[in-house]
């Protein structure tokens, strides 16, 4: 089956959309999220890191769908890419959907 990662600038938002999500799967599809970051001040961010520790969490050879918010998530998911061993990544599918 394959999974999705929930990119989120908002750890509120991405968790919103997990458990609509969770709900309308009934919870058979693995979603997870990589979403905020760690600042007090300014919590609204996205951390490639945590974009790659959350698509190995889910990761299977049917694959795993990527869902970012905002631009500098995509940057943020195109370097977590990078970051993936290649095998990893050739079952990993980037798409923008705001």
């Amino acid at each position: 089956m394959v999974s999705i990662v929930l990119v989120s600038h908002s750890k509120e938002l991405a968790a919103a959309v997990k458990a609509l999500a969770d709900q309308q799967t009934q919870n058979r599809t693995p979603i997870v999220t990589a979403a905020g970051i760690d600042d007090a001040q300014q919590p609204f961010g996205t951390d490639p890191l945590e974009i790659v520790e959350a698509i190995r969490s889910v990761l299977s050879a049917d694959g795993v769908l990527v869902l970012m918010d905002l631009g500098s998530a995509v940057m943020s998911a195109t370097v977590a890419m990078d970051l993936l061993e290649p095998g990893q990544a050739a079952v990993v599918q980037l798409v923008a959907a705001p």
